[in-house]
């Protein structure tokens, strides 16, 4: 059923006196908002956040899909999953609306696809079913299809939810997982489209590209193939965020690819309760000359990883807590591989200091301009040479450690 002709033949849909600013192809214009029966609606299963949740319902049916021609039965599946996502922010709309209603309009195409406004959808089919006064959602309709116009739809959903002042408290995996998909996978769009809608720095998106790679990349590691669900439980963004930046300091790919593999395994095997700090430790490695060491190491370690793993189609949420970070031998194997190549990088560090501060007191004084010293008056020049003074004085006794 197309909303704006037999949605409205039908009584399903009634417009209202309501309009909502829209930006469509740059152009910012009112569009008129509508009532539509609940019934006539359904969750956009390319949203980025449904579409992780989505993953989750795939591993756990046999890679099978939610049907969707069960429009009912597949708004429950996605519906449930809203709910446990964020309890207390359901509750707190939920409560709001029932005050005083649905006060911001969604925006839906015509097919019924929600494209704006899940949230809301979802508190009001909660609420419809005790009280029939909630049972339609108010909302923009637009005359297009996900199949002609995917591209433009894309880019107004971006430009809703993340480029406008009050952004979604978007999960940063499902973010990752929209960037993936819509950039990297389908190409849908350019990086530069996707920072324009968003209003993001080129810069920023370019990075968290990069991140989108490597969860990508971690979740074929554990044997679980775009089970991006997984990547969300584990919370796996700013730890990866944090490698991203490591594997900047890496002379040769192969040193990338050592350390990549190396925080992949403390990361599934979670050697830290705080593993982005902990990460962030492996900078110190990184160049020095433990590095080689070290990374042999982990190295041997991360093959243990890799024959612990269930098969592809057993690892999920479950099988990382129960089975493969419960190996306490191996978590603490990696452990002590990091603590002892960071002790041999601050010893390391301390018997350097003298010859770091010195490279540094030299630097400031090759900086000092001569030509100032004849502009001084005679209290100045009193002054620096009682410093100079205490200068030899302090290369002498340096010396006499020699």
């Amino acid at each position: 059923m197309n909303l704006l002709k037999e949605g409205i033949e039908n009584r399903v849909v009634i417009k209202t006196s309501l309009t909502r600013k829209l930006t469509i192809d740059g152009i910012t214009s009112p569009y008129p908002v509508y009532k539509i029966r609940l019934d006539q609606l359904f969750y956009n299963d390319q949203n980025d956040r449904i579409a992780t949740w989505i993953s989750e319902y795939r591993a756990q049916h046999d890679g099978k899909m939610p049907d969707m021609t069960d429009r009912e039965a597949y708004n429950n599946i996605i519906e449930q999953f809203i709910v446990e996502s964020n309890p207390d922010a359901i509750k707190k709309t939920q409560n709001n609306i029932e005050l005083v209603e649905q006060r911001e309009p969604g925006v839906v195409l015509a097919d019924g696809r929600i494209i704006d406004g899940n949230r809301r959808f979802t508190c009001l089919r909660k609420l419809a079913a005790k009280n029939d006064r909630f049972s339609y959602f108010e909302a923009v309709v637009l005359d297009r299809d996900i199949e002609s116009s995917a591209k433009e739809i894309k880019m107004l959903e971006l430009a809703i939810q993340h480029g406008e002042e009050s952004k979604v408290d978007y999960n940063p995996v499902d973010r990752l997982v929209g960037i993936y998909n819509d950039v990297i996978d389908t190409k849908l769009l350019s990086e530069e489209e996707y920072a324009r809608v968003t209003n993001e720095s080129l810069s920023d998106v370019k990075k968290r590209v990069e991140v989108a790679k490597l969860m990508i990349e971690f979740l074929e590691f554990i044997n679980a193939p775009k089970q991006f669900f997984i990547a969300r439980d584990m919370q796996i963004y700013y730890p990866l965020e944090e490698l991203s930046k490591i594997m900047k300091k890496c002379r040769t790919e192969d040193e990338a690819e050592d350390i990549k593999i190396s925080v992949f395994s403390n990361i599934l095997m979670q050697t830290s309760t705080d593993l982005v700090r902990y990460i962030r430790h492996f900078k110190s490695i990184v160049g020095s000359d433990y590095q080689d060491a070290f990374l042999e190491e982990q190295r041997e370690l991360a093959e243990k990883v890799v024959e612990i793993l269930p098969p592809v189609g057993k690892v999920d949420t479950a099988a990382v807590r129960d089975i493969i970070r419960t190996n306490e031998e191996l978590v603490g194997e990696l452990d002590r591989s990091v603590e002892k190549a960071l002790t041999k990088v601050k010893k390391n560090e301390t018997r350097n200091r003298p010859i770091q501060q010195v490279e540094k007191a030299t630097a400031f004084l090759e900086d000092i301009d001569t030509h100032i010293i004849d502009k001084m008056n005679d209290s100045e020049l009193r002054r620096l040479e009682r410093q100079i003074g205490k200068l030899e004085e302090i290369i002498a006794e340096l010396r006499e450690k020699l």
